[in-house]
Order: C-alpha cells, then sequence, then structure tokens
C-alpha cells in the first residue's frame, strides 16, 4: 500500500512468470516480490521478514522494481524513505497487528479504530507534513475554504493512504477471528482515480480550463479542493449505487462502491480519454499521496 503511490504511464513491471504489468497492478506484484526475495529482511537466513526497512535504499528499491532510464518509476527516492521511515517508527510493521487487535472489544472492532491506531503510528512517517501542536498530522492540508473557529481553523484532513491501508486489513483481521464493524465508519479514498472519474465524468470542472494543460503541487489548493470533494462526493454516490442494485448499505459498504464501482470506473474513462490513462489534473507528488 506504501509503495502503491501513482507510478507514472511508463514504467512496467515484468515478472518470472511472464506477465508484464503497470500501474498498481504491477506495484503490487513488485512489492510482493521484493518480499520474498528478502529485501525487506534484516537477517539475510530469514527472508520471509520485513523488519529491515529501516535501512532500505532507492538502490534497492531501483534494482527490485526493474527501474532503469527507460523504465522510469515517479516518486521513487519518497517511497524509499517512507519506508525507512516506516522502519524507524513501527519496526516490525507486523506489531500493528497487535496494536489494532488490542483495541477489539468482545470479539469485534471498529474500523475507525483501525484508523485511529495507524494516525498514531504513522503519523511521524510522512515527509514535509503539518504539524498541530507537536502531532504530525499526515495527510493533512491547509485549504482557504475551511473555515472553523478553532485551532483546526484552514485544516483539511484526508488520510488517503491510512485509509487504504485500513480498508485493506479489516480481511486479515476477520481471518484472524476479528469481527470488525462500522466500515462506512472510515470515508472515500482521495486519489485520482475516484477523484478523476468525477472530472471525466464532468461532475467537477476547474473554474479555469488552462489548469488542465498545468502540473499542481499536492498541497496546492486545487488539489487539496479536489481531493476534498472527491471524499464527499463519494458518500453522495454510495447510496445511488445501491439504490440501483437493491442492495442495503450493511451488505454493500462504501469500500465495495470504491474496489468494483468508482475506482474501475475511474481507470475505464481515463483509458478513453487520454492515452496510458493518466490522470485528468497533473500532481506535483513526491510519492507518497497519489
Amino acid at each position: 500500500m506504501l509503495l502503491d503511490a501513482g507510478a507514472g504511464p511508463g514504467w512496467r513491471y515484468r515478472d518470472a512468470t511472464g506477465a508484464e504489468l503497470g500501474r498498481s497492478e504491477g506495484l503490487g506484484i513488485a512489492s510482493f516480490r521484493m518480499f520474498e526475495s528478502g529485501a525487506m529482511s534484516a537477517d539475510p537466513s530469514d527472508p520471509l521478514r520485513a523488519d529491515g526497512l529501516a535501512k532500505m535504499d532507492a538502490a534497492t528499491l531501483a534494482r527490485a522494481f526493474q527501474v532503469t532510464d527507460a523504465n522510469p518509476l515517479v516518486g521513487l527516492e519518497g517511497r524509499a524513505a517512507l519506508l525507512r521511515s516506516l522502519g524507524a517508527a513501527v519496526g516490525r510493521p507486523g506489531a500493528l497487528f497487535d496494536a489494532v487487535a488490542a483495541r477489539a472489544v468482545g470479539g469485534k472492532l471498529q474500523a475507525p479504530i483501525i484508523l485511529e491506531v495507524l494516525l498514531a503510528a504513522l503519523g511521524p512517517i510522512w515527509p514535509n507534513r503539518l504539524s498541530l501542536c507537536g502531532v504530525p498530522l499526515g495527510d493533512c492540508w491547509r485549504h482557504p475554504a475551511i473555515r472553523r473557529d478553532d485551532a483546526t481553523d484552514g485544516y483539511m484532513p484526508i488520510h488517503k493512504l491510512s485509509q487504504w491501508l485500513s480498508y485493506s486489513l479489516i480481511e486479515p483481521l476477520e481471518d484472524a477471528g476479528i469481527e470488525v464493524v462500522d466500515i462506512d465508519g472510515l470515508t472515500g479514498l482521495a486519489e485520482y482515480r475516484n477523484g478523476g472519474l468525477f472530472v471525466d465524468a464532468g461532475v467537477l470542472v476547474l473554474a479555469d480550463p488552462e489548469d488542465a494543460g498545468r502540473s499542481h503541487p499536492v498541497e496546492g489548493p486545487l488539489v487539496v479542493g479536489w481531493r476534498a470533494l472527491t471524499v464527499a462526493l463519494l458518500d453522495r454516490i454510495a447510496p445511488m449505487v445501491r439504490e440501483r442494485l437493491g442492495v442495503p448499505a450493511e451488505t454493500f459498504p462504501l469500500a465495495r462502491v470504491l474496489e468494483g464501482g468508482t475506482w474501475a470506473a475511474g481507470r475505464r474513462i481515463a483509458a478513453q480519454l487520454r492515452a496510458g490513462g493518466g490522470s485528468p489534473i497533473a500532481v506535483i507528488s513526491d510519492g507518497t499521496v497519489f
């Protein structure tokens, strides 16, 4: 999940099985193969461990992800730095399971508690982020339209990667015998597939059409506003999808709307509109947000 920020349109991973994959699928397979190889382990004789992340460097990541001048990967240095920070913050990532499982009550765990644990544990790993009262905020940004009468004035929390990890941990936790409830207590994911769907479908329209041809910083008001509106619109679209399919929220939570619906649709329409299927809004990212 931490390595699956946007790869860029040109990067591909050639697997030993013969498969050649790009984007999320390629990043997922490359990450798994990297783990299998022992590159994440502190003990070469015991490869299937992830307790050596604090020593991760860009060269190791580049080899594992087959990065060359002809096969560039966006944000390589940022990804390596993020893994090092993760290793420094939690040592062995598997320990997060114990911290999450300990919050279960009567065998049940509310999904927002997963996010709460992850935000507390992973807050320090995100580079160059805002802090409030000494607490690192992670994927939280300023936007002039956010007005409050307290210390959070101007702050827009999004936490896309942390929530994605929260969703991803639900099935492993349930496999371990913990029932995860209140899944809709998490929000939609503000990334370029979900957000791109709303732009490409004309739901969101740029105030300045020329912005479509510019690259925008991830902390800028256009990108922060786009991501915030994506979260809000996903809450609007979820009940519409359920109504169309005739299913209740209890059996069709927002996570299903995202995975099989908006994300897939965003990718499909992007491929129809642009060569390479990239984002409709170009974002200058360090590899740790999208």
